[in-house]
């Protein structure tokens, strides 16, 4: 586990607290690790959760499906994030989604009663754990807020224009270039490949790509695979 420490100090779970109080706490949390190849599921639909994950490696996908099986992504898990914890504090609810491995990836589970409690030891780093937990499940509340901003808009052209917006707002990598004498650009990298993209939002895939070549050839973004560039307008 101590190959993970690293990780988990800069995960907002473990924000604040020592590592050597991270070893200690990942033994008083019953925590272990399980690794899932691609499209395994990790917790099925109408499952109760087993305990708060933690991605050590790979990504998970927060998925939604109906009767008939049409898939919707609810949430991509990246590296150093957690899922399921409103579930696991509340473990007699059944889940309303799966949780299902992106490609090949490695868990971490933590016993959320035994971080919810003080444990015997009195472990003094246990409320630090405490209020990150809160603020985990505060982004959360503001990231599903965020999504419903994008799926409330009417077309898919909107709801794509929404979603990039937004990510190309919060990546924190970007920077402003010259892309041509009278034009800027940010270019992005998004989670998500085209299937991915159409699930996360709810449309078509065949639709929303057929708008994604329309936004090209109207001088409003450029992509290539999950990199996307938008364009200023013309000044």
């Amino acid at each position: 586990m101590e190959n993970e420490i690293s990780l988990l100090k800069n995960s907002i779970l473990f924000q604040d607290i020592k590592d050597a109080d991270i070893s200690s706490m990942l033994k008083c949390l019953s925590a272990h690790k399980e690794t899932y190849q691609k499209e395994a599921f990790i917790f099925h639909m109408g499952e109760t959760a087993r305990g708060i994950g933690m991605v050590l490696n790979g990504q998970v996908h927060i998925v939604k499906e109906d009767f008939w099986g049409n898939r919707s992504i609810v949430a991509e898990i990246p590296p150093g994030f957690v899922f399921a914890e409103s579930y696991a504090c509340i473990s007699t609810a059944p889940l309303e989604v799966s949780v299902v491995a992106a490609n090949e990836c490695e868990i971490l589970f933590m016993d959320i009663h035994k971080l919810l409690t003080t444990c015997a030891s009195a472990c003094t780093f246990h409320t630090q754990l405490i209020q990150n937990l809160i603020t985990i499940l505060a982004q959360k509340n503001l990231f599903l807020t965020k999504k419903m901003e994008h799926l409330s808009q009417k077309t898919t052209r909107e709801k794509l224009l929404s979603y990039l917006s937004n990510e190309s707002l919060n990546y924190t990598a970007h920077t402003l270039t010259e892309s041509t004498p009278h034009a800027k650009a940010r270019t992005f990298e998004i989670p998500f490949n085209r299937q991915q993209l159409a699930d996360y939002l709810s449309v078509d895939r065949s639709a929303m790509s057929n708008e994604l070549s329309k936004l090209r050839k109207e001088g409003i973004l450029d992509f290539h695979k999950n990199s996307f560039t938008l364009y200023f307008p013309l000044v």
